[in-house]
């Protein structure tokens, strides 16, 4: 099997993510939580096979660990993000740098306060965090490609998950 690239692995992971956010209806609430094998997997041995599923629970409980109040914290971009809901459908371009700008804000100033967390953890979290706090408010502003390109379009972020492994050992 050819190995997709960075760009198409993060598209099967926010896929992966959203399918989860947007079947949460109680039921099978963190239908993603199982890691595949890693009882079996020893510590030392990495992971081969590239399962979205898999990258995308993690990414979510990174964004859990997020404790920022979206509601309370002063940032341009958020509030333009979280009054998004206003916006006519050719805003929403728009809306979606305000998406990037408020993401890439956010986790400048909690890696700032957390020093023990690096920046492109906390972007991570922070992106994962805002795209399931926006998704309450109005699911249908909330876009896969938002997150993939907010990702995808940060050349720190990439360098980092590249330079762990990949996604796959994020």
């Amino acid at each position: 099997a050819e190995m997709a690239t960075f760009e198409e692995q993060t598209e099967c992971i926010v896929e992966a993510l959203f399918s989860d956010l947007l079947g949460e209806d109680g039921s099978d609430c963190r239908s993603l939580e199982i890691d595949s094998g890693d009882s079996v997997q020893s510590a030392e041995e990495p992971p081969t096979r590239f399962d979205p599923v898999v990258v995308a629970s993690r990414l979510r409980r990174m964004g859990d660990q997020c404790n920022m109040d979206f509601e309370k914290v002063s940032s341009e971009a958020l509030a333009e993000v979280l009054k998004g809901k206003k916006l006519k459908l050719p805003s929403r371009c728009l809306q979606m740098e305000k998406f990037g700008a408020a993401v890439e804000s956010l986790s400048r100033s909690w890696s700032n306060q957390n020093p023990e967390l690096v920046y492109e953890r906390a972007f991570l979290a922070v992106s994962v965090k805002l795209l399931m706090h926006v998704s309450k408010k109005v699911l249908s502003m909330v876009q896969p490609s938002q997150l993939i390109n907010v990702i995808n379009g940060n050349s720190q972020v990439k360098s980092y998950i590249e330079a762990c492994g990949g996604w796959v050992r994020m």
